[in-house]
């Protein structure tokens, strides 16, 4: 942990404070070793499970006995994180910082998909789905509008951060229910080349854009809206009739004048939370149809209903949750590898790395206090098997073990496959992922040391029937609960991102300096440490 200096701000330690974390830390000093032989048995891997909405959660190779289970369960309870979920489900205020200026607002994401069976019954998440519910309504008129008026066929979305990462990975998880003839660009980075690639392939007569920005002024996404915007104007056509505003009300987007539509999202959603919001909504009704983005939200929102489950073994974010506590706090793991045994979540690895290290990459507590242990852990990966002939190499044989978080379905999406010398596809692709659990955990113990695996290194797999609409807003609800979850239990501020402020002060001000340059004037607030590298610019 970094020493900040002179700081007036105090050290918490709730967390560590709690019975249960002292009887984890005990329990970690000498924990259960997976590469004895006989201690992975099927006996364990039948017994060590968690199941809902469609998902069983295999936690057989991870480093936990009765006994460590048992004292996570303790360290739920003390850290009262059911109670904290239903509050954050409710639209208590769950997004603040005690005594310091902050967002200070509710975490509603939940009410985006709040639509189904057992709704939540306070006022405030009422409110919340009604506004969200309405959104959808709206969204249901105009897409049947689209397919009846048959004038576009291409969207291009334009957004950064979790107004891309996170619709953009859920695109491509359900590609294949793609409707016919439709097609879905996407541009976020700033850098011109990006806007340039898209654009060039897009039939802008065809094309609806659909521009997201919460704030309606975030700069990489009105600097893209513009230039596409250009595109539209030299190609003869008004812009118009050809963009739609996802954003809150009353911001700089919010105008009918200059959109087609304007779909609204509100301040009780993050970004990085928003794919069931109009955020992803939009996108996926158009590209799959509404029924496909109803069926995501049915998923989401049941998911939401387990997480307030006191059953563990029926909570599956919280179960995920204290298993990751466990390896991160406890046996002192700083790393999780996300890696999908499904090609069609290969953007996944990114939302969550998203999802996760800007919700949970804090060092204060919620009472503005410095924390005395670590947070969120890093979060990488890519899919498999690809990711075996890739990084495997380090997680079976190198120095540091890396926790991994592996994602599995029994079928197919496409329903094609063939039998080669005896197998299909995707028995080869899971027999790969339960082999990959087995080794890690088991490892190999030859005379021979360039053949030596270690093991005792733990997985978690997610293993669901299909990757479907419904088993897709499960798998999403999920994650976002488990990292809430995590929050909780360290009493930080999950919904909050202030970690990316610094930066955008510090990039306008080199922006001003550009713009003083090219028009030759003097700069009202000059930053020699941005000129210095203007300068190394001016050397090409």
């Amino acid at each position: 942990m970094a020493v900040i200096k002179e700081s007036k701000i105090q050290q918490g330690s709730s967390f560590m404070g709690y019975k249960a974390t002292q009887k984890l830390n005990k329990l970690a000093e000498n924990p259960i070793d997976l590469s004895v032989p006989g201690q992975i048995t099927p006996e364990r891997l039948n017994t060590y499970y968690g199941q809902a909405c469609g998902f069983k959660l295999l936690y057989g190779t991870e480093k936990v006995t009765d006994e460590v289970m048992q004292a996570l369960k303790e360290l739920a309870d003390e850290a009262h994180v059911l109670d904290k979920m239903e509050r954050m489900q409710a639209g208590e205020t769950v997004n603040y910082i005690e005594n310091y200026p902050s967002e200070n607002r509710p975490a509603l994401h939940t009410a985006t998909r709040d639509f189904f069976e057992h709704p939540q019954s306070s006022p405030k998440a009422k409110e919340a789905a009604l506004l969200a519910r309405q959104e959808v309504e709206k969204l249901t008129s105009f897409m049947a509008k689209i397919d009846i008026e048959k004038q576009f066929d291409e969207m291009v979305c334009i957004a950064i951060g979790g107004s891309d990462l996170g619709p953009r990975a859920h695109y491509y998880a359900l590609e294949h229910l793609l409707k016919p003839k439709r097609k879905i660009h996407f541009i976020s980075n700033v850098d011109p080349d990006d806007a340039a690639a898209v654009l060039d392939k897009v039939n802008l007569k065809r094309a609806l854009v659909v521009v997201i920005s919460k704030s309606g002024t975030t700069l990489e996404t009105a600097t893209n809206e513009e230039i596409a915007r250009e595109r539209f104007k030299k190609a003869g056509l008004n812009p118009k009739n050809h963009f739609i505003a996802v954003t809150m009300p009353e911001t700089p987007m919010d105008n009918r004048e200059r959109y087609l539509e304007c779909f609204h999202l509100w301040d009780w959603i993050g970004g990085r939370y928003s794919t069931t919001s109009m955020c992803g909504g939009v996108m996926l009704s158009f590209a799959f149809g509404f029924e496909v983005y109803w069926e995501l939200l049915k998923g989401a929102h049941d998911m939401d209903q387990a997480a307030l489950e006191p059953d563990l073994k029926k909570n599956l974010p919280l179960l995920a949750a204290l298993l990751g506590i466990w390896n991160h706090n406890f046996l002192h793991y700083p790393t999780l590898a996300i890696i999908p045994y499904a090609q069609a979540l290969h953007r996944y690895p990114a939302h969550l790395q998203q999802l996760d290290m800007e919700s949970n990459g804090k060092y204060i507590d919620q009472k503005g206090k410095f924390v005395d242990f670590e947070t969120g852990p890093i979060i990488w990966g890519e899919p498999g098997t690809n990711a075996q002939h890739s990084f495997f190499q380090l997680l079976h044989q190198g120095t540091a073990t890396v926790p991994i978080f592996m994602i599995g379905f029994k079928k197919t999406q496409h329903h094609a496959d063939l039998l080669v010398e005896g197998t299909t596809s995707q028995e080869k692709l899971l027999a790969n992922l339960f082999a990959q659990s087995l080794a890690l955990a088991v490892g190999q113990h030859p005379d021979n040391p360039n053949k030596f695996f270690p093991g005792n290194r733990p997985t978690l797999i997610l293993l669901g029937e299909q990757l479907t609409p419904y088993a897709l807003g499960a798998l999403l609800s999920f994650y976002e609960n488990k990292v809430a979850f995590q929050g909780f239990l360290w009493e930080i501020n999950s919904f909050d991102q202030e970690g990316v402020q610094l930066g955008k002060v510090l990039a306008n001000k080199i922006i001003e300096r550009f713009a003083a340059q090219r028009n030759k004037t003097t700069n009202k607030t000059p930053y020699p440490l941005g000129d210095a590298y203007l300068k190394h610019l001016e050397s090409f």
